[in-house]
């Protein structure tokens, strides 16, 4: 078959990895562009978006694509969205891998926001001095606030910090110590964070719980009904099950 993996997450590049040990599909591994220092993966890459849904299809139908799995990041809903009208229009089986979301421990202080310009009003007027994770795009609306930000990110942004921000360089997976030392070291007092689910960003979920540090969390974008699993190995069945479908 002809696999398009929709990538951007850690379980993208696992599958990918599985379904090329096998030799037995022609596997085409999609990234979106936005992070500069994309890992590789042993399969055809291409990069940039298709183009709308009618992009989609057409690439669908001009690669003679088999089969889509999105295994975009929970936040991509643009291209989420994309994928399933494009795959119902050209009658493709699509599979959304998505991992579980995080789920605040026993003694976390967790404040939800339903998407990301809400969060500068939970912050409050008084300053404080922000672990801020939701990523190099996600910063306007952080700008000309009382607070310090520790902004962490895999690439530079592209634009200006936010007033009085530290820039962080890094990616995951991060050890729980080396999150306990951040934020003792920047006196963190609040932690902004997407719900990625991720499980190489989540020890600074536990940091905050440790600490007593209030974490203010991004709720997930809702995304239309679609086939879902939330591990590589379940993927690998049920594209095994399509095999045998189409045989």
């Amino acid at each position: 078959m002809h696999i398009l993996i929709l990538g951007g997450t850690t379980e993208a590049r696992q599958l990918c990895h599985a379904l090329e040990s096998q030799g037995s599909d022609d596997i085409t591994f999609s990234l979106a562009g936005v992070t500069a220092s994309a890992l590789p993966v042993p399969s055809r890459m291409r990069m940039g978006g298709f183009g709308g849904i009618a992009g989609l299809i057409a690439w669908l139908t001009r690669h003679e694509a088999d089969v889509v799995i999105d295994a975009t990041h929970p936040f991509a809903a643009r291209m989420s969205h994309h994928a399933v009208a494009a795959t119902k229009a050209c009658s493709r089986p699509l599979l959304r891998l998505t991992r579980p979301a995080w789920q605040a421990g026993e003694g976390a202080i967790w404040r939800h926001a339903p998407w990301i310009s809400a969060v500068p009003a939970m912050l409050g007027t008084t300053p404080r001095r922000v672990f801020l994770t939701t990523g190099r795009k996600d910063l306007d609306p952080f700008r000309h606030t009382p607070h310090h930000y520790l902004l962490r990110s895999i690439d530079p942004p592209g634009d200006a910090l936010p007033d009085g921000a530290t820039l962080l360089l890094a990616r995951g997976p991060f050890r729980l110590d080396d999150e306990l030392a951040l934020f003792r070291k920047h006196r963190i007092n609040c932690l902004v964070t997407k719900n990625a689910g991720a499980a190489a960003t989540a020890p600074k979920l536990e940091a905050a719980r440790q600490l007593g540090v209030e974490v203010i969390m991004v709720d997930r974008p809702p995304l239309p009904p679609a086939e879902e699993l939330d591990t590589v190995e379940a993927a690998m069945t049920w594209l095994e099950r399509i095999r045998l479908r189409g045989s």
